[in-house]
């Protein structure tokens, strides 16, 4: 597989590994949540919406009978008063811990902290999902309107903590875009059924979630970040989504990641519109088999630092500065069996055939030899092309550790020598194809 020399983003994506410890949140504000009523610290909800955490039978959804002003849905996309209004809302607007349990067959949980929190580093909430099911058809199960943006992949205001032990379930559905009055401006879209306007942590240890969603499954509008936990996604479309064009990074540290998606015409395993990295833990993603989707899939590359990855299908490009090796290779099976030095080191069974597939793990090196389902494939090193070697990187282009920093130049680069594989098609260099008119190596594209 021909790789793409993406250097200049790799270095802001190493970020540091949680181990999946456990963690107390004895002290969270207890919400119980059923179908005949809701308790809030073993009290009944309040209905006033000046109280911390009150219930409401408001939900933002995209309504039935509405012309090409109102949105962009169709009428797949709509839905009656009626179905709306049988949906309860649990509010939480202030920040603090929250801990979910029990059930809720029509409703959703909303976090709205105002929309002065996303400058406040204070207007964090954590969500501790301990054994509770929720469904809502109309929009997301789950989602957080407003609270802290860090921008950064290790801190953010929307927090997740699967208890240990628990085995949570979030079905749902998803808002199409419905248009500010008078606008084509959006005011309204959540393609996913847990799904976060801003940055958000996942972490766990040994509990359970479970997402199926009828568009996209875990979603956020900035970073998303798994540290742990056991994440099963089923989705139509994308399996998870983050979707700030350029910017939006998944990062995943730790824990197991299942995501079976693009069941309806379309859709990615993982998509983002800016970044992947994965530093830990263990993905397996499988998209959509009848499109040209990926089980990973990212606009500005993949970088696989550990952790086990096996992704189906077209999957995006692997930077080269990637510490860990990868093999790809074709297949048309749904029972796969990856062999070193014809040993078995992974088997895994899917419930749809795909043509093409990428493994990743520490088993992978260059002294193996790999097959899958019994087909050679060749080793892809972490080394870019050109001549670059992580492990001997020029002198000029090192941070002071001494790991590779994309934005410094050799002492000796010369533009008008180019490596081979870091030219443009016209063998030149372009020092300007960079936003700050630094050097940026993707010059081979």
């Amino acid at each position: 597989m021909k790789k793409i020399i993406v250097l200049f983003i790799c270095i802001l994506l190493f970020v540091g590994c949680s181990n999946g410890s456990s963690v107390s949140y004895d002290d969270a504000i207890t919400i119980t949540l059923s179908d005949n009523e809701i308790l809030v610290n073993d009290n009944k909800i309040s209905m006033s919406t000046s109280d911390d955490v009150y219930l409401a039978n408001d939900i933002i959804y995209y309504e039935e009978g509405k012309d090409s002003s109102y949105g962009e849905g169709t009428e797949s996309d709509s839905h009656s008063i009626e179905e709306a209004k049988s949906h309860s809302v649990v509010h939480i607007t202030k920040a603090g811990t929250y801990r979910l349990k029990g059930s809720l067959s029509k409703g959703q949980i909303a976090v709205d902290l105002g929309e002065d929190a996303k400058e406040d580093p204070n207007a964090i909430v954590t969500l501790v999902l301990d054994n509770v099911d929720i469904t809502c058809t109309v929009a997301p199960a789950i989602i957080f309107y407003n609270v802290y943006e860090s921008e950064s992949t290790d801190d953010a205001g929307a927090n997740v903590y699967i208890e240990d032990g628990s085995k949570n379930t979030i079905n749902g559905s998803y808002v199409a875009k419905i248009y500010k009055d008078g606008t084509e401006k959006k005011l309204h879209k959540y393609d996913g059924a847990f799904y976060s306007k801003k940055s958000m942590i996942v972490d766990g240890n040994t509990g359970v979630l479970n997402i199926n969603a009828q568009n996209e499954g875990l979603d956020t509008e900035m970073h998303l970040t798994i540290n742990g936990g056991n994440i099963n996604i089923v989705a139509q479309n994308d399996g998870i989504n983050v979707n700030e064009d350029g910017v939006s990074i998944f990062t995943m540290n730790n824990g197991l990641l299942t995501v079976d998606s693009g069941y309806g015409e379309e859709g990615d395993g993982i998509d983002s519109n800016g970044s992947i990295v994965i530093n830990g833990g263990t993905i397996v993603a499988m998209p959509c088999n009848t499109s040209a989707d990926g089980g990973i899939d990212s606009d500005l590359g993949i970088t696989i630092n550990g952790g086990t990855v096996l992704a189906f299908g077209m999957n995006g490009q692997i930077q080269p500065s990637s510490l860990q090796d990868y093999i790809s290779g074709n297949v048309y099976a749904n029972i796969i069996e990856i062999k070193q030095d014809n040993k078995v080191i992974y088997e895994y069974t899917t419930a749809r055939r795909y043509s093409s597939l990428l493994f990743s793990s520490s088993d992978i090196n260059e002294n193996g030899i790999y097959t899958i389902n019994n087909a050679d494939v060749s080793i892809n090193q972490s080394k870019g092309m050109g001549g670059f070697d992580r492990n001997n990187i020029p002198n000029g282009m090192q941070r002071p550790d001494g790991d590779f920093d994309p934005n410094r130049l050799p002492e000796d680069f010369d533009p008008n020598n180019i490596p081979e594989g870091m030219q443009r098609p016209d063998g030149k260099f372009d020092p300007n194809n960079k936003p700050d008119g630094e050097f940026n190596p993707n010059t081979n594209v």
